[in-house]
């Protein structure tokens, strides 16, 4: 078993089902520039900043655009996004989420927020999870994508932990990198063949409970 003081989690995939609203809302912008994307497709953009989906995107599609062009797609892409987060409730939480964040507080341990997610203060609070976490590092408080470990980093320092005490639970290949190139524990929500180099494997929160 991982042990920490500091628990830093990412968001879509781990805490909260969300992933299918970013498909929804690229596919949708797709198919308006005209092409098809595809759920395979959509694996690429797991864990990537929105720029860098946009891209991705674009290549699949064979298109390029300027500067301006392509901030307006994916201010466009995040309001159809946004649309379909103001439908969320705590429904939309995974098996075991608001369990392991509950039982982490009334043990001592420090609990953080580090997501790409420019939205993540809004699904918090949609998912009534916001006052589980002692510090939010989101994608407004951060420059460079993961794997570049900055968002672990200030997650950590807004605990006022070093980083060696801390574990991150990611569910992207570029979260796990990111979180070994901070020097912290990685539990990864998934397969050993999809999320090589972490240091623990789970299905959901709910088997940190076991």
């Amino acid at each position: 078993m991982v042990e920490f003081t500091g628990a830093l989690f990412d968001l879509d995939g781990v805490i909260v089902d969300t992933a299918k609203y970013h498909y929804l809302a690229w596919k949708r912008l797709a198919e308006s520039l005209g092409f098809a994307f595809s759920a395979e497709s959509n694996e690429r953009l797991k864990g990537v900043s929105r720029r860098r989906s946009l891209e991705i995107l674009l290549e699949i599609g064979g298109l390029s655009f300027s500067e301006r062009e392509m901030l307006e797609l994916t201010e466009r892409k995040n309001a159809w996004y946004v649309e379909y987060l103001l439908k969320l409730d705590s429904g939309a939480l995974l098996p075991g989420a608001r369990e392991y964040l509950e039982a982490l507080r009334s043990r001592g341990a420090r609990v953080a927020l580090a997501s790409a997610s420019k939205n993540a203060r809004l699904i918090l609070d949609r998912c009534g999870i916001a006052g589980l976490f002692d510090a939010i590092v989101d994608g407004n408080a951060v420059s460079r994508a993961k794997p570049d470990p900055e968002a672990f980093l200030k997650g950590a320092e807004a605990l006022g932990l070093p980083a060696a005490e801390c574990a991150v639970f990611e569910d992207s290949l570029a979260g796990i990198e990111a979180a070994k190139a901070a020097g912290m524990a990685a539990v990864a929500v998934g397969r050993p063949e999809n999320l090589p180099g972490a240091d623990l494997y789970i299905a959901n929160l709910g088997e940190m409970l076991i």
